[in-house]
């Protein structure tokens, strides 16, 4: 019997997303499937049972009449919820450890610079002054993580082992050892008020959007060894609010900020971000998907489910991931 086969649709636009690159792994590690790299491929609709994607066109996947499941190859699944021609299928996101490991570096990578004030030292180094400054403890720091999934939940986990207080904060409630864990409308304030450097890795939705805006800044702790505090967006642009987060910065209501985000990707040429001497900039590669994992990943999802298994992953709809 043939197996169905899997429609591969990336419009990245960047050398980590080549949909060469990525038809090469899937075709190793589906070598008894089609794969059929979009648009490029000659093929019937009705052949195509998966779709490995990463930023469909909307309607794209409306043109599969037999598609069975839709594996996204990146974590943040808003641009796929946007299409309103979505076919009601499972919806399964990434989740593998390579993927974790790599926002836990990032995130502990920024954690440290702002800590370790970076920031002026390198601004030192330019201008050949040697003014060391008093430098404090990570016990001296609070870290407020904003989203307690798998990213989340290992990242803080990292911070607590390097010496920081730790909270967590979610929508819904989360038990991580070790780390003070608070969710819900009603226990963000205090989580705030508390937060020295807050790392922001939620998920986008309606609820979720412009999130990080200058009413939440004000509400973080402005009493730490630091003087100011700092922002750590590692989520989805759409959290935040960018005149806000421009504005606080210009007026000190934020110490600094290192985003790896944006409204609109590419940044355009003309954002203060990239010149702004308070802001660490990254081109959303806080946690870059790698092919080789992903493929497999996306591989054994087929295996499992074509032998009557469950789908790992599967994104609720309603909730938005």
């Amino acid at each position: 019997m043939n197996k169905g086969a899997l429609a591969l649709l990336v419009h990245g636009g960047t050398e980590n997303w080549s949909p060469v690159r990525w038809k090469s792994r899937f075709d190793e590690v589906c070598p008894d499937r089609r794969v059929l790299q979009l648009p490029e491929a000659t093929f019937d609709p009705a052949e195509v049972h998966y779709a490995a994607v990463w930023k469909p066109h909307p309607g794209e996947l409306a043109a599969f009449p037999n598609l069975r499941v839709i594996f996204n190859l990146g974590a943040g699944v808003d641009a796929l919820m946007a299409d309103t021609s979505l076919p009601d299928v499972p919806l399964v996101r990434v989740a593998v450890s390579d993927l974790t490991e790599r926002m836990t570096e990032y995130v502990v990578l920024h954690v440290l610079m702002h800590h370790r004030q970076e920031l002026y030292l390198r601004d030192s180094q330019r201008a050949k002054r040697w003014a060391p400054k008093p430098q404090w403890a990570a016990g001296a720091i609070s870290v407020g993580v904003m989203g307690l999934g798998a990213l989340g939940a290992d990242a803080a986990d990292a911070l607590k082992r390097m010496g920081f207080r730790v909270a967590g904060w979610s929508r819904s409630p989360k038990q991580i050892a070790g780390i003070d864990c608070v969710h819900g409308a009603a226990q963000i304030e205090p989580f705030l008020r508390r937060t020295d450097i807050l790392v922001c890795l939620l998920p986008l939705t309606p609820q979720t959007r412009h999130v990080l805006n200058r009413d939440l800044f004000t509400k973080l702790n402005r009493n730490s060894p630091m003087g100011a505090p700092v922002l750590i967006n590692a989520g989805r642009g759409g959290l935040q609010n960018e005149k806000d987060i421009l504005q606080s910065l210009d007026d000190g209501t934020l110490g600094g900020a290192s985003l790896d985000v944006y409204a609109t990707e590419p940044l355009p040429s003309d954002s203060r971000f990239w010149t702004h001497p308070k802001v660490v900039l990254t081109p959303h590669n806080a946690a870059d998907t790698d092919p080789d994992e992903i493929s497999k990943y996306v591989a054994r999802q087929i295996e499992r489910f074509e032998a009557g298994g469950a789908l790992e992953n599967v994104v609720d709809r309603k909730r938005g991931y």
